[in-house]
């Protein structure tokens, strides 16, 4: 009927964290178009990127995005469904080319590149019917893991703006965590889409080096690129790996297809993958903060419940020293494509150089990669031996233990504030080696942070991994939406969540001087105002002791509330002799996500003792 059908700028369909099965259930059911879904994940891109916590992920949007959502939606109505991601919409890493935008790796000097033709893994998507909403933001040119650049700029967590997305492909990693696209596509050179993923409660493969075509990506060193979705959910994964998995005679790495039946990843999804699966805990601790050492081995015990057997093994000693190619192949590599570009506004790294238009960040690693006169050299030739050692090593430790995976934190610290230096990547396993490894939400630590599990596996074994990582989030789904991009209002963000203080009643025994007087500070009650702003993160408060004299006041403070010990307090709000405190401050993750879950309470202390509010959020 008419008044059922959705109209243009209808916001009352809910895309945040929506599913790709979610999204086509819609649109199947006439609740939603696919140009409306533009309309909607726009909106969030509105609220979110430029303002609130002010993300940063996405360098340019696809001006004919509702055009082309427009023609899929006519085709669905004259009766043709593509398939699952028919009027879906996706973003592309910007070092993808699209025929009608620029591919600029995120830089300055190659900020008019313009490709005359689409990226292979580009045009499968198209045919899928998948929506190009736009490009997000890498670090320049893919050479560096905390997605900062001389045109998009510093992308940043939206689990805390004040740490960094991972990289390179941290702007896919950040929208796609913050629901501005149904999933996206980023490149793995040395864990370039893990780490974004891992940062930010996603799943990404690392696919087999071949699995996926690199034709129409910026190259950072054809030896290592890969290609391929950021999703958070496993089924979203799959669909959108089975749609720009194959082979592609322009990349000849995917010749490792011939002879072989292109892997469907959709049938792997099994929630009996891990019973009898053996997994190699592959040095856990080593050099691991032990807030994320202790998420990681409870992820592998929460996997032995499920039916796999759990053993430690260790690589020899320096098996991956010395097995890196980016150094050899970035300067080549860029010009060669370069010149494949009409009228491309550089030639080469150098040019870049010295035009000066690459952010400083970037600066001694590119001079250093430019210095280098050959590629084919006899160093060359011992680091193309190492690296056949190295994965000679892995399948050994592998047939050796018979296992079907290794297991290792994607990252072995929480991901860095920005301005500080990263640490703790554990990327090189997969690239050095051509073996898939596939990140994997595995919890948050104490600060509210997410960790990931990489699962390492054999040559071409990728949907294993899919379908072991399908199981383990069937039974044990880690996943958590962050707080600071939540669901819109009217199209909007949401306005200030008000908290209620709810007397709790009063226990002299916690006061830190004992009640004297019952007629002083506490009474008549405090006044209690109290607000967050989710997508600032900001906590406001005006706290009143009516009729108190200062010296009868001692502080108000936030207390965690913990069932299996005493509360601590988190937060001071209003100190010695304060009858009246206000303010604003910006909360951590972790108390962010306390405040909303009622885990946090208010308590003021005074001369007549200390009174408990209970705090709760009216959403």
């Amino acid at each position: 009927m008419l008044a059922c059908v959705p109209q243009p700028g209808d916001t009352s369909f809910e895309v945040a964290e929506a599913s790709i099965a979610e999204l086509q259930a819609a649109m199947l059911e006439g609740r939603v178009t696919s140009a409306q879904l533009v309309d909607l994940y726009l909106a969030r891109i509105r609220a979110y990127d430029r303002a609130g916590p002010a993300l940063n992920t996405i360098i340019r949007l696809n001006p004919r995005a509702r055009a082309q959502a427009d023609s899929l939606d006519a085709e669905r109505a004259a009766g043709t469904v593509r398939g699952p991601l028919h009027g879906i919409p996706v973003l592309m890493k910007d070092n993808y080319d699209i025929s009608w935008m620029p591919t600029t790796g995120s830089s300055l000097a190659l900020a008019g590149l313009q490709p005359p033709d689409d990226a292979f893994q580009v045009a499968r998507l198209r045919e899928a019917g998948a929506v190009i909403l736009g490009k997000t933001n890498l670090h320049e040119l893919a050479a560096g893991i905390t997605t900062i650049s001389s045109l998009g700029g510093q992308t940043r967590n939206p689990y805390d703006p004040a740490r960094n997305p991972g990289g390179s492909s941290g702007g896919t990693g950040a929208a796609v965590a913050a629901s501005f696209a149904a999933v996206g596509w980023g490149t793995d050179t040395c864990g370039s889409i893990r780490i974004p993923s891992a940062v930010h409660n996603l799943f990404g493969l690392r696919p087999t080096k071949g699995l996926s075509s690199i034709d129409g990506i910026l190259p950072l060193s054809h030896s290592q690129d890969t290609g391929g979705p950021l999703a958070r959910t496993v089924t979203d994964l799959a669909i959108a790996l089975d749609a720009t998995v194959g082979m592609d005679p322009a990349d000849p790495a995917t010749a490792i297809l011939e002879g072989q039946e292109v892997p469907l990843f959709r049938d792997a999804l099994d929630a009996g993958a891990l019973e009898g699966a053996r997994i190699g805990a592959l040095d856990i601790e080593e050099g691991s903060a032990g807030s994320v050492t202790r998420v990681i081995r409870g992820a592998l015990e929460e996997m032995e419940g499920l039916g796999a057997t759990v053993v430690d093994v260790s690589l020899p000693d320096g098996v991956l020293s010395g097995t890196g190619l980016i150094d050899f192949d970035f300067k080549f590599d860029l010009a060669e494509y370069l010149a494949g570009i009409p009228g491309a506004p550089v030639t080469s790294l150098g040019e870049i150089i010295e035009m000066g238009l690459h952010h400083e960040a970037l600066d001694r690693t590119f001079r250093r990669r430019n210095a280098r006169e050959e590629r084919d050299t006899p160093e060359l030739a011992e680091t193309l031996e190492r690296r056949r050692a190295l994965t000679a090593a892995v399948n050994d430790l592998m047939d050796r233990e018979a296992l079907d995976a290794l297991a290792y934190p994607t990252m072995r610290q929480e991901t860095a504030l920005i301005g500080a230096a990263p640490a703790g990547a554990t990327c090189t396993l997969s690239a050095h080696s051509g073996l898939p490894a596939l990140s994997i939400p595995a919890g948050l630590t104490e600060s509210g942070l997410p960790v990931g599990l990489e699962l390492l596996g054999r040559a071409l074994d990728d949907v294993r991994l899919v379908g072991m990582a399908f199981a383990f989030e069937s039974a044990a789904p880690k996943r958590r939406a962050p707080l600071r991009t939540p669901p819109l209002v009217n199209g909007s963000a949401p306005p200030p969540v008000p908290i209620a203080a709810e007397e709790a009643g009063a226990d002299a025994g916690e006061a830190a001087v004992p009640a004297t007087n019952a007629d002083s500070a506490m009474r008549p009650p405090a006044s209690v105002e109290m607000e967050v702003d989710l997508p600032r993160g900001l906590l406001s408060y005006r706290i009143v002791f009516p009729g108190a004299e200062p010296a009868d006041v001692y502080g108000s403070v936030l207390r965690r509330v913990a069932e299996e010990r005493q509360g601590v307090v988190v937060l001071r709000l209003g100190g010695p002799g304060e009858v009246e405190s206000a303010g604003s401050v910006e909360l951590s993750p972790r108390l962010l996500a306390d405040l909303i879950e009622g885990r946090l309470e208010l308590v003021l202390a005074g001369r007549d003792g200390v009174r408990h509010r209970a705090l709760a959020p009216e959403m």
